[in-house]
């Protein structure tokens, strides 16, 4: 009586764990869907200016994701390669570059990605950068997302994460509480850089594919059950 009960509160809990699990990657698809539908108004809004851009952290989150164009002049000396970023399935480094704007403030533009050379771990590629002004369209983002780094590594050009606070003070810029990611335009060609830029809402189906995945053990869990504890024995019995 006591296995059968282990047994039965086993199921129970397996059950109820694959359901959860299944609801939460429902739950998460549907943040997506809803982040994709977001993603869509924001993108029918007129691009962004230099003026218009946040000033201020608050006022930040409700640009993310505006088209925006602005115009400048590369800081070239302060680019930063970010580490161990994919893209097209290969790893090599982001190329984030301050631009300067007209009113002395600057703002971090993720330029495109670059090969890593993995022979000559410490050499940074060549990234052409234009000594005038120069008009740059993309998107506004947060900073670079984050990866695992040690202390030591955060003030060298090339490095793992780039907080735009902590890169201010380094680097003595005024700079926005945004980054741009930089799309393909008039003048990109010509840095070798790639901007296959990932969407961000773009794994939906991948969602829903673990929840079936989770719902299907759940309903796996339950068959096996069912046949082993109730079905299996009475075929017994009665033979």
């Amino acid at each position: 009586m006591r296995r059968e009960l282990i047994v039965i509160l086993a199921a129970l809990a397996s059950v109820a764990l694959t359901t959860r699990l299944g609801l939460w990657q429902l739950d998460r698809a549907a943040q997506k869907v809803a982040l994709q539908a977001d993603l869509d108004q924001r993108a029918r809004l007129p691009p962004l200016d230099a003026r218009t851009l946040a000033r201020e952290p608050a006022a930040a989150e409700a640009q993310r994701f505006r088209a925006v164009s602005v115009s400048g002049r590369w800081l070239a000396d302060r680019t930063v390669f970010l580490d161990n970023r994919p893209m097209d399935g290969k790893v090599g480094f982001v190329v984030v570059t301050p631009l300067l704007l007209d009113d002395a403030k600057a703002v971090l533009v993720q330029r495109g990605w670059a090969m890593r050379n993995f022979a000559e771990r410490s050499m940074l590629p060549p990234i052409p950068s234009p000594a005038g002004r120069v008009t740059v369209e993309g998107t506004v983002a947060a900073a670079p997302s984050r990866l695992f780094e040690f202390a030591t590594a955060a003030s060298r050009p090339i490095r793992q994460n780039l907080d735009i606070p902590a890169f201010a003070r380094e680097s003595g810029l005024d700079l926005l509480p945004v980054s741009i990611v930089q799309r393909e335009g008039p003048g990109t060609a010509a840095d070798g850089l790639l901007r296959h830029w990932r969407p961000p809402a773009t794994d939906v189906q991948k969602h829903y594919g673990y929840a079936a995945q989770w719902f299907a053990i759940g309903a796996g869990i339950v068959i096996l059950y069912v046949w082993h504890r109730l079905i299996r024995p009475r075929i017994r019995r009665r033979s």
